[in-house]
């Protein structure tokens, strides 16, 4: 079961708990605590991965089914989870599969909460993804994205020294990402639109990733993470820095 970013998946895992890894879900963390509706919600997470969010969701008491389409990141995910007291482990259900092809199983309720982080960059039309999570999505319900920010493409190759590039991708919403592939970014006003015609209202984004975007991919979490944890979650919330944050959060809101 192949998808776009099966390619990279290899580089991926190498990656996980490094400075860049952790700034990522630990904001992502931060901003889902401002926006989710309080435990017990059930919760669904497309593209769930390793299971970073899930297991922690699952540790605040909410019910969450990860679906994933990588038998490796779900193994992964399943060790993780087996680590977990029994009370987590209960609410944790693991499924492989494409996101594509899941809400076209029988008998599966829409849910209070839809998350789906770090797979829009890896399909080149949004739009089938999309129209799963508002199908997936309860009415009154709340969706989490979590994309590559288009309107700063230029600055990790700017900060870089990747003139070539930065020039580059001005113009574009493609760029070389740091797994091996060609990735994709949405803006955050186009991203609005299509999410507006799938029935589904944007209510809140915010920035991931402002300061520690250009670090190496193998730079470890500083001594002083907390306060570099707490500058990435301000600037996240606080224009003009969200708005050249690598990865852009956006919460919508289906219509009740």
């Amino acid at each position: 079961m192949s998808t776009g970013f099966t390619a990279g998946e290899q580089n991926w895992h190498a990656r996980l708990g490094k400075l860049r890894d952790v700034v990522r879900q630990e904001v992502v963390a931060r901003q889902l605590d401002q926006e989710l509706p309080p435990a017990p919600v059930r919760i669904i997470d497309l593209g769930c991965g390793q299971g970073t969010q899930a297991l922690r969701l699952a540790r605040r008491g909410y019910e969450v089914t990860g679906v994933d389409a990588s038998p490796g990141l779900l193994a992964r995910c399943e060790r993780d989870l087996a680590a977990e007291p029994a009370a987590v482990r209960g609410r944790v259900r693991v499924e492989h599969g494409l996101i594509e092809d899941y809400a076209e199983r029988g008998r599966v309720s829409p849910f209070p909460a839809v998350l789906c982080h770090g797979v829009l960059m890896y399909s080149a039309d949004p739009d089938p993804v999309l129209s799963v999570i508002a199908r997936m999505t309860a009415p009154g319900g709340l969706v989490s994205l979590l994309v590559r920010n288009g309107d700063a493409l230029a600055m990790r190759p700017g900060l870089l020294g990747d003139w070539a590039a930065c020039a580059e991708a001005f113009d574009s919403d493609r760029y070389p990402n740091r797994v091996g592939i060609t990735a994709r970014a949405d803006r955050l006003a186009d991203l609005s639109g299509r999410l507006a015609r799938h029935g589904l209202q944007v209510t809140a984004w915010y920035g991931v990733r402002v300061f520690t975007d250009a670090n190496p991919d193998d730079a470890e979490p500083p001594p002083d993470l907390q306060t570099l944890l707490d500058c990435e979650e301000r600037a996240g919330r606080t224009d003009p820095y969200r708005q050249l944050a690598a990865l852009l959060h956006l919460f919508a809101r289906r219509s009740g």
